[in-house]
């Protein structure tokens, strides 16, 4: 019975591993270690949009200024609701009628080192911030003009959102787990849907990935430590017949 669950666990693993989808979110995740952004799309039937997400730990005035340029201007950074409360970054307001319930936070601006808080390179610094494990709620001041989001518990399983996925992203890339993300619009301001972006990343040497394909990725780690997992506890059986048999 063992052998048997083990041969089919490997046998998803495998089947898993050579899904393109996977291999996509593989060749992304070296991007984000790298510092360049990617192009995250949603369900179709969902909002059917592209934001670019990267880390928040690896932003910098650059990209800030790259991306500001080619989306709506409104710069989001992810995190976890632990993160969020040791920040002391409540909800922007408890009863939403956002109909994707995405859940923006009250907004800020590093305390120190900026400016006005609005040019890239104070985007960039509040953003880096807000990831580093040794900022405190006093380092930022409070509106700003940066908006932080909650993610919810349960990642991108729970709510195929751009915002689990920034989460999610930054977190299997090595990184802490806290992720940038904007929403792509074209030069007349409607948003970029999937001919749009193909373009977009085309132009710019980016990466696409979808947020199924994040999904498959997971369940292809949780199955190869499952084998991983089989494979210990059969080689130890084994060895346990192998002695009394011997």
């Amino acid at each position: 019975m063992i052998i048997t669950s083990l041969y089919s666990i490997l046998e998803e693993a495998t089947a898993l591993a050579d899904d393109g989808r996977v291999q996509a979110v593989e060749a992304a995740l070296s991007d984000l270690r790298a510092g360049r952004p990617v192009i995250v799309v949603d369900d179709d039937d969902r909002e059917n949009e592209g934001d670019l997400i990267m880390p928040a730990e690896m932003a910098s005035a650059e990209w800030l200024a790259f991306i500001v340029r080619h989306t709506t201007g409104i710069v989001c950074v992810a995190m976890e609701d632990k993160r969020a409360d040791a920040l002391h970054l409540p909800l922007m307001w408890q009863d939403t009628r956002d109909p994707f319930g995405t859940a923006f936070t009250v907004s800020v601006d590093a305390a120190t080192g900026v400016s006005t808080g609005v040019a890239a390179k104070d985007r960039a610094r509040t953003i880096r911030l807000l990831a580093d494990p040794d900022a405190h709620a006093a380092d930022f001041t409070r509106p700003g003009h940066v908006f932080p989001l909650r993610a919810r518990a349960g990642g991108v399983r729970a709510r195929r959102g751009h915002t689990e996925a920034a989460v999610e992203l930054s977190r299997l890339a090595g990184l802490a787990p806290v992720g940038l993300l904007c929403e792509l619009t074209r030069d007349d301001g409607h948003m970029m849907r999937r001919p749009d972006l193909e373009i977009f990343a085309a132009a710019h040497d980016l990466r696409i990935v979808s947020i199924e394909a994040l999904v498959r990725h997971l369940d292809h780690r949780d199955i190869a430590q499952m084998a991983g997992a089989g494979s210990l506890i059969t080689g130890s059986a084994a060895a346990k017949i192998d002695h009394l048999t011997g």
